[in-house]
């Protein structure tokens, strides 16, 4: 008869001949095993051990028994091995970068990242925290390709100008970066903070106080995300449905058509009227049409001869 902690031993095995766990996969634990087939956890510890003498599973830090790597044949023609100074953080992170460009943040996976670059997923994890860390670093990573240039422009207007079109501009490469941070939990980036202190030097001469000096930068900094989210949104939507923005908007004309005509809505039929169907909403146009004014408006209250008092 089969000792118990063999029989553990081979159900492990096939399930990685068969592909249910992989490189990188944790092993149910010791106290899992134990209850699974009801053993004691001497014997279910015996089994993980016989594993990691045979190179099948190996321990890792913080994490666990998982699946080790392959040394050769079918397997590691499926998943070449890889050194672990091949792999560095700066790959990892621009490996995230492109999935997240292509399918969007909700898509990304440690497991998809791993994949893409050829090595287990645990092994991310002696180079990044977690996907949180990971989300981090990408922001970084993509506020670095759009730095602020070593010498500002005179005037706090051109300045604050600089930093939210280069902004848009890393919006506009990277879409998914809208929806990572709100104002109310902004993330603890190193390279956001360079914005911020790029607009509090470019305040630091006024006669704002600090709390309007910070709602001036929250304020610039979240009429560029604003909308830059919608970037976002129609990526996901023609994602998922496959129709474009112009054909969506298509389909709506004659529902929209209805309301203008019904005589509810007078002031909004005639701009209807007056547009004759020739509308398009471009967002770097709504970035360039919003962007002069919102600073004309914040001109009154910076350059105003007494303090500001929200």
């Amino acid at each position: 008869m089969t000792a118990p902690y063999a029989r553990i031993v081979a159900d492990i095995k096939r399930r990685i001949a068969d592909g249910k766990l992989r490189p990188g996969d944790r092993v149910p634990s010791t106290r899992q095993l134990a209850r699974d087939w009801q053993v004691a956890l001497a014997t279910a510890a015996k089994a993980l051990a016989l594993l990691a003498q045979e190179g099948v599973v190996v321990a890792e830090p913080r994490v666990g028994t998982i699946v080790a790597e392959p040394r050769g044949g079918r397997a590691a023609a499926r998943r070449p091995e890889i050194s672990g100074n091949d792999v560095t953080r700066e790959r990892i992170v621009r490996a995230a970068v492109e999935i997240a460009d292509a399918e969007g943040l909700s898509e990304l996976t440690m497991r998809g990242v791993a994949d893409r670059l050829g090595m287990a997923t645990m092994s991310l994890y002696r180079h990044i925290g977690g996907k949180d860390d990971l989300v981090l670093l990408m922001v970084e990573a993509v506020i670095d390709e759009f730095p602020l240039p070593e010498e500002p422009p005179d005037g706090w207007r051109a300045r604050l100008e600089v930093s939210a079109r280069l902004q848009w501009a890393g919006y506009r490469a990277h879409p998914w970066m809208a929806g990572v941070t709100s104002l109310t939990r902004p993330l603890p980036s190193a390279s956001l903070i360079r914005h911020t202190e790029w607009a509090m030097a470019a305040l630091a001469d006024t006669r704002l106080d600090a709390t309007a000096k910070m709602h001036v930068h929250t304020l610039l900094y979240s009429y560029v995300q604003g909308i830059a989210a919608n970037l976002e949104l129609e990526r996901r939507a023609l994602a998922a449905t496959g129709v474009t923005a112009d054909e969506w908007m298509a389909e709506q004309d004659e529902h929209l058509r209805w309301i203008a005509e019904s005589n509810d809505y007078p002031a909004f039929a005639k701009v209807v009227d007056d547009l004759g169907g020739d509308f398009d909403l471009d967002l770097d146009r709504l970035f360039e049409f919003g962007l002069g004014p919102l600073l004309d408006g914040l001109a009154k209250v910076i350059d105003q001869p007494t303090p500001f008092q929200p």
